[in-house]
């Protein structure tokens, strides 16, 4: 992989990290080596990201098959297989898909790869996600997506990256309230409540370089995000236990994941 033009190929990334461990080329050697630091220390992370991008896809795969046909996909990351536009329009190819990111990293590689079908459409804005009113007000977001009808609202991992001083479940209420009654919310988030103390000390202290730092939060704080939805089931569960058969199901559990329809 060669450097797109600004972009330093020696200092490690968050977005670069996780898709080396989805299996993804789109990273450089600075990348590998704290994710294989990672991988050492704390047995079962790169399965779990792989659990994720997997729940996902079938939180996606779900929602298109009850008729929703509009994505908004938050934090989008570098793209990988299964994004949500492929996912969505192979069940359904009318499917509108707009990704929001405020990364140049990721946004070089969206604008190379995420195509969509002549029947559908997929949208990428660079947005800074913790502004709503921004990216929810943005031609392109109002041009693709109609919110008369229901909107699946993507924020897949993405909530851990946001600081409690960001106020998240304020950052979640703000989008939710733009969006009809009958849409969703998809969400997972990294937790520590289903390992093993030492192993939660372990993957601290593996993290807390720049390119790896995130906010664990527990059940109950996640629960709070989906305030005036109704979680489908099988309610907030471990990220591989909804719905379908997981991955990985022997690895550790790092995230929690659930799908609210609003009421």
């Amino acid at each position: 992989m060669t450097a797109p033009h600004g972009i330093n190929p020696n200092i490690p990334h968050s977005a670069r990290v996780y898709d080396y461990w989805l299996g993804g080329k789109d990273n450089f050697e600075a990348d590998r080596q704290v994710a294989e630091q990672v991988i050492a220390a704390v047995p079962g992370v790169r399965e779990s990201a792989r659990n994720n991008r997997a729940f996902l896809g079938r939180a996606v795969r779900h929602l298109t098959r009850l008729g929703v046909r509009q994505f908004l996909d938050l934090g989008t990351g570098i793209p990988s297989q299964g994004n949500t536009h492929e996912v969505a329009q192979a069940e359904a190819p009318d499917a509108r898909v707009v990704y929001v990111d405020n990364d140049p990293i990721v946004m070089t590689h969206a604008r190379a790869l995420l195509t969509s079908t002549p029947e559908g459409r997929t949208a990428y804005i660079e947005a800074d996600v913790r502004d709503p009113q921004l990216v929810l007000d943005h031609p392109e977001v109002r041009e693709t997506l109609d919110f008369t009808r229901p909107v699946a609202l993507m924020m897949v991992a993405i909530l851990m990256h946001i600081s409690d001083d960001d106020d998240p479940a304020g950052l979640v209420k703000a989008y939710a309230q733009s969006l009809p009654g009958g849409s969703y919310l998809v969400l997972s988030h990294l937790t520590l409540d289903l390992v093993a103390e030492e192993m939660a000390e372990r993957y601290l202290s593996a993290t807390r370089h720049q390119a790896l730092r995130r906010t664990p939060r527990s059940a109950e704080q996640i629960a709070r995000y989906f305030e005036g939805f109704d979680l489908v089931e099988p309610g907030l569960v471990g990220v591989s236990e909804w719905h379908d058969a997981p991955l990985f199901p022997d690895s550790a559990t790092w995230m929690y994941a659930g799908v609210g329809r609003k009421r």
